[in-house]
């Protein structure tokens, strides 16, 4: 693509995140360069700088600059996509939790990565790719979690119903239950951490920090209300966690800064003089999302039983998960 080009975002797109939005229109464009597009004022919506973040709306227009990629090829267009192998189907109709003629629910393992990236090949977005030809559009992922996080992950069946979904998510119209299980035990047993987060670079990957005060310019706001459902002692504790914002790492991250960081957790301490006993994955499962249906507005409500490995730590902890459940509107 040689020449800036200006695109005009349709109603199938409203709500779309701009980084999706390139993802799925210039699908050959490595994120860094878009960063960097982005970053130099070079992409810009109705002639205003934008950040990769911003929600689109219909009828707003995208200033698309000359890029290093034959960028004109459409994901619309026919695409050499590996089918799902029967083992692989079989998997993926596993995660399937809720599902109706617009929306599904799966309950993402811990392992599986939401996206791909340089090291991953297998993803839920590459098995929702390969899934395009049984459903009237290829299903889109509305929100994410990260790799070592199991729990509700929810995916649109058709491109509008992405834009409402983003929408509700963009609003905070959307209710997330997270439960964990920490080192120590937080007082007071409920609180909030209000701790804005900023990026910063590790040898074993990308994580997390407390923004400093002259950063903040730079930080992003990161919200989260947490509650002790149980304890051994004052060794361990069960956490029900609730984000209000939804940032990269906020929960493992906060609950570091907290002091208590989840059992398993490799990038915040939480790896860190485990019993031989427990497992080492990560310790943090999206319990439950609570919203309102895109079309019908009647609530849609989804709860995601527990990953062994976490099954396995409440049966040596002696925590109940059966018996402890919020109820709707609580």
């Amino acid at each position: 693509m040689s020449e800036t080009a200006r695109r005009t975002i349709s109603s199938d797109e409203d709500g779309m995140r701009l980084d999706r939005w390139f993802k799925l229109n210039y699908p050959g464009l490595p994120h860094s360069q878009l960063s960097k597009l982005l970053r130099t004022g070079q992409v810009r919506i109705d002639g205003g700088r934008v950040k990769s973040n911003a929600r689109l709306a219909t009828g707003q227009e995208i200033r698309v600059p000359p890029l290093r990629i034959d960028a004109d090829e459409r994901v619309d267009r026919p695409a050499t996509i590996k089918p799902l192998s029967a083992e692989e189907r079989r998997q993926f109709r596993a995660m399937v939790i809720y599902e109706d003629d617009e929306i599904m629910v799966l309950n993402k393992p811990a392992g599986l990565a939401v996206q791909g990236g340089s090291k991953t090949s297998r993803h839920v977005d590459g098995m929702l790719m390969a899934l395009e030809g049984e459903y009237r559009e290829r299903p889109l992922l509305v929100h994410r979690l990260d790799r070592d996080t199991s729990g509700v992950l929810v995916v649109a069946k058709r491109r509008s119903i992405a834009g409402k979904m983003g929408k509700m998510f963009a609003t905070r119209s959307v209710r997330k239950i997270y439960w964990a299980a920490v080192k120590g035990v937080p007082k007071p047993p409920q609180g909030k951490v209000d701790a804005a987060l900023i990026k910063a670079g590790g040898a074993d990957g990308d994580r997390v920090r407390a923004a400093k005060p002259s950063e903040k310019d730079m930080a992003q706001r990161a919200v989260t209300y947490y509650a002790v459902i149980e304890r051994v002692t004052n060794k361990f504790a069960w956490l029900s966690l609730k984000p209000v914002t939804g940032r990269q790492h906020q929960l493992r991250a906060h609950m570091a800064i907290l002091g208590h960081p989840i059992l398993g957790d490799n990038k915040y301490g939480g790896d860190i003089d485990m019993p031989e006993t427990l497992s080492n994955k990560l310790h943090l499962h999206a319990r439950r999302i609570v919203f309102p249906h895109p079309l019908s507005g009647k609530p849609v409500d989804v709860t995601a039983p527990l990953p062994a490995h976490m099954l396995q730590t409440w049966e040596m902890f002696g925590f109940d998960a059966e018996r402890y459940d919020e109820g709707p509107g609580e």
